[in-house]
C-alpha cells in the first residue's frame, strides 16, 4: 500500500488537481485509493463537493487535536465516500491552527503516521494533498509517506520552488524518513507548442534525470470546470485531454513502482 504525498513549495502547481484525478484514474483501473486532505485551504475537500457548512463533517484537524492531547486517533473514523465515489479524509480551514499547535507537541512529526497505521492494507494507494509550504503539516505527510510526487507548471519561477523543496526533502529523508523516495516530477498545464514549456521540460530532464514523468498534463479547461462541479474528470468529461493524460500518468506510476519493487 504505497503512501504518496503530492507536494512542492509552490501554490497553483496542480497538487490538488493531480490528487483528485490521479486517484480517479487509479480507480478507473480497479485500484482502491484513499485521499487525505492535509492542506489548510481544504481545496481537495471543497473540490469534491464538501464544505464545513456540513455539520456532520469531521475533519482531520479534530483527529490531530486528539493525538496532540495524548489520545489515540483513528483516521478511519472520518473517512467518507464523496459524490464522485472517491474516498476522502477531509480537511477544514481550521487546520491552519495545527501548524502552530504542533510546534509544542511531543513526537509532532509522527502524528499522521500513527493515524494511518490502523488502515493496514485497506487501500491500494493513499494520496496526501500537502500545503504549498514546508511546515509541520507537510513534514507529517512526508514522514508518513513512502514516495513524493512533485507537480509543477512548465515555467521558470516554479523551478525555484522545486529546487528549494528538493533540499527540504533531502534533509527530511536523512533525519526523519530514510525510506522516503522522490517518485517523480509531473508537469501540469503543459503546452508543447510553447517554447518556454519545452525549455523547462528540457531543464528538468537534464537536472533530474529519470525523474520527470513522460506524461505531462496538458492545459485543459475541463480540469478546472470539473472541480467547480465537485466531480473528477472521468465523471465530468471522460473524453477530454485531462482524462486521457491522468490515465496515462496512472499507468506510468504503476510501471515505476513495479520497477522499484523488482530492483529492490
Amino acid at each position: 500500500m504505497p503512501t504518496i504525498s503530492l507536494a512542492i513549495q509552490k501554490g497553483g502547481a496542480g497538487k490538488t488537481t493531480t490528487a483528485i484525478n490521479l486517484a480517479a484514474a487509479l480507480q478507473q483501473m480497479g485500484r482502491s485509493v484513499l485521499l487525505v486532505d492535509l492542506d489548510p485551504q481544504a481545496n481537495l475537500t471543497h473540490a469534491l463537493g464538501l464544505t464545513e457548512a456540513d455539520e456532520s463533517l469531521t475533519t482531520i484537524y479534530q483527529l490531530l487535536k486528539q493525538e496532540m492531547g495524548g489520545a489515540t486517533a483513528d483516521l478511519r473514523s472520518i473517512i467518507l465516500e464523496t459524490q464522485t465515489g472517491l474516498v476522502l479524509a477531509p480537511a477544514g480551514l481550521e487546520l491552519a491552527d495545527a501548524e502552530l499547535e504542533l510546534v509544542a507537541t511531543y513526537g509532532r512529526e509522527q502524528l499522521l503516521q500513527r493515524m494511518l497505521e490502523p488502515l493496514g492494507e485497506a487501500y491500494d494507494y493513499i494520496l496526501i494533498d500537502c500545503p504549498p509550504a514546508v511546515g509541520m503539516l507537510t513534514v507529517n505527510a512526508l514522514v508518513a509517506s513512502d514516495y513524493i510526487i512533485m507537480p509543477l507548471q512548465a515555467e521558470f519561477l516554479p523551478l525555484k520552488g522545486l529546487q528549494s523543496f528538493n533540499k527540504h526533502y533531502q534533509h527530511l529523508q536523512r533525519s526523519l524518513n530514510p525510506n522516503l523516495r522522490l517518485l517523480g516530477l509531473v508537469l501540469s498545464r503543459y503546452d508543447r507548442r510553447k517554447k518556454q514549456h519545452q525549455r523547462v521540460r528540457q531543464i528538468l530532464e537534464e537536472d533530474y534525470p529519470g525523474l520527470l514523468f513522460d506524461t505531462a498534463i496538458r492545459t485543459n479547461v475541463a480540469l478546472a470546470e470539473s472541480q467547480e462541479a465537485g466531480l473528477d474528470i472521468y465523471q465530468f468529461a471522460p473524453q477530454s485531454n485531462g482524462a486521457s493524460d491522468y490515465l496515462f500518468l496512472a499507468h506510468e506510476l504503476e510501471q515505476r513502482l513495479a520497477a522499484i519493487t523488482q530492483a529492490s
